[in-house]
């Protein structure tokens, strides 16, 4: 293929990725989530004062809902937010400009392992069109920029192999997606791993200069998080809420009964079987291979905000092409280092998930992309180079012909559906998960909120975290709230949120003892009808917030 050829392909490619990715994206999904707005929010707060909501200093890791979760999204977030204002585009702006750039990066990744450009453009294809991708391309999970990470931290090592001094952007990317995602904390260090041992020959005949530079200024990057984890018992406490190895896992309980009763019934091996390590493993296993559910790949996906209606992972087309891949990659003539390496990078991405509760897990093992799309374009083109090699001419024609028709129309149809249901579907059926509602409450409550006492916010389930959708709504100015106190500790406390005259707690509509105030909540919150000055609906018409007023 000849280069300009290559090129004009390839940005056609990118012009599909960045479409898919930034078409209307401060309105699909209809709304963002609470970590979205935190992530705002948040870095409104350090853009203006240098602080996090609870007055941190230019942090690296944001407290956030207790969840203390790496801050390096907020700061990529704060151009846009100055550029565009703090909204949900703005906000959605990074992840989607790492979506894009992370097509781009397949494209020279798979290239510089496979030699072959039909692999590479049709990889990053399929990676521009990937509903897994493309889900959180438009949201501000970190989990994006972290595969971007990785991707390119793979592709400079590969490069670095034959320009050393590319080496060094090579740690200095891996060291930094520490700071972006908590899974990457556990995937990237296992890369890094896989790269050293599968490569260790290249890397040995280079520069020692090289090597020692690239160590020392990743080491440099890193040590701050470092650190922070070895000295801060917050740091790892996301990990230990979501983490089966806690005692909080669920069949822990049922051990303790049956090892009492092996005691008992002095049962050696049952003593050994039902040891709490065994039951750590078998759920650590049983969740590895939950990723791997073909169910959860290609029809239904986990929880509504990681897939569109409908739909999965992946498209069905890609099923058998997927498996003809995995196939050819593993006895066909490629290179061992790209099969080991490929192999690799698929069999490490679930394991930072495995650990943890709510598996199968889309956003914690995205790092499986782009191997998926790798297998798929390699069982893809071994597809039609055997269609086109069929050697009886009466029957090539018409097996040709209906193969590749076949195939277009299932694309069209499978891709077609796909583009429905997440640019049509997605905010009718799914728009009670984002958490929908609360622009328009605050667009309501703001211009009259001097007009009542006091308003209470309800905090609970669907209005988790309301007080971080008010603040981020109203650009309420982060050094009064700050002034004021920022926001308290503990998650669970009933009165920790407040500024102006907004409280965020739960209430009852009888009990509250002052007069003149509104009171805001699902319709869970009001068992009875009372005097609604406000309704805010769904867009399938459901009710998701009402806005009651006593006297």
């Amino acid at each position: 293929m000849k280069k300009h050829t290559e090129y004009l392909l390839l940005f056609i490619v990118v012009i599909v990725a960045a479409t898919l990715r930034l078409w209307q994206l401060g309105n699909i999904p209809s709304s963002p989530d609470w970590d979205e707005v935190a992530l705002g929010y948040n870095a409104y707060s350090i853009m203006q004062t240098g602080r996090d909501e609870y007055g941190k200093f230019l942090p690296i890791v944001l407290r956030s809902f207790d969840d203390y979760k790496p801050a390096l999204y907020a700061y990529l977030s704060i151009p846009a937010i100055i550029i565009f204002g703090l909204n949900e585009f703005a906000v959605r702006l990074p992840s989607a400009t790492f979506g894009i750039l992370t097509v781009l990066a397949t494209f020279f990744l798979v290239r510089e392992l496979f030699k072959k450009d039909n692999i590479a453009l049709l990889s990053s294809f399929l990676l521009a069109i990937s509903p897994w991708h493309i889900q959180f391309s438009r949201i501000a999970f970190e989990s994006n920029v972290g595969l971007a990470f990785n991707s390119f931290a793979v592709l400079f090592f590969l490069w670095g192999l034959k320009k050393p001094w590319i080496l060094v952007m090579s740690s200095i990317v891996m060291a930094l997606n520490l700071y972006v995602y908590q899974s990457e904390k556990v995937f990237t260090p296992l890369l890094f791993v896989l790269l050293v041992i599968y490569f260790r020959k290249q890397l040995f005949l280079i520069s020692k200069k090289y090597l020692i530079m690239a160590f020392l200024l990743g080491l440099f990057v890193s040590l701050p998080m470092i650190h922070y984890t070895f000295t801060n018992r917050e740091a790892l406490s996301r990990a230990q809420d979501v983490s089966i190895l806690t005692n909080k896992a669920p069949d822990l309980a049922e051990n303790v009964v049956r090892l009492m009763k092996d005691r008992e019934r002095n049962d050696i091996l049952g003593l050994i079987l039902d040891n709490r390590r065994v039951t750590y493993f078998k759920n650590i296993a049983s969740g590895y291979l939950s990723h791997f559910d073909l169910n959860w790949l290609f029809i239904e996906g986990d929880i509504a905000r990681h897939h569109a209606p409908s739909m999965g992972l992946l498209y069905i087309f890609e099923f058998p092409f997927l498996l003809i891949g995995i196939h050819m990659l593993l006895f066909g003539a490629f290179p061992r280092k790209t099969k080991l390496l490929i192999f690799g990078w698929f069999l490490i991405a679930p394991i930072p998930a495995s650990v943890t509760s709510d598996v199968p897990h889309a956003v914690r093992t995205l790092n499986f992309l782009p191997t998926f799309q790798i297998f798929t374009a390699i069982g893809l083109i071994s597809t039609i180079s055997l269609v086109s090699n069929i050697k009886y001419k009466i029957l090539s024609m018409k097996i040709r012909y209906i193969t590749f028709v076949f195939f277009f129309f299932f694309f069209a149809f499978n891709f077609s559906y796909y583009i429905n249901q997440y640019f049509v579907q997605q905010n009718y059926f799914h728009a009670k998960y984002w958490q929908y509602g609360y622009k328009e409450a605050v667009e309501f409550l703001m211009p009259v909120q001097n007009k009542y006492n006091k308003i209470i916010v309800a905090n609970t389930q669907p209005l988790d975290q309301s007080y971080i959708f008010f603040l981020f709504y109203s650009k309420y100015d982060p050094s009064k709230y700050l002034a004021d106190g920022g926001t308290k500790s503990g998650i669970l406390e009933e009165d920790r949120n407040k500024f102006l005259n907004f409280e965020f707690r739960p209430f009852t509509y009888y009990t509250e003892e002052s007069q003149n105030i509104l009171l805001v909540g699902s319709s869970s919150d009001f068992k009875e009808i009372f005097k609604t000055i406000k309704r805010i609906d769904y867009p399938n018409g459901e009710v998701a917030i009402r806005i009651v007023h006593k006297d």
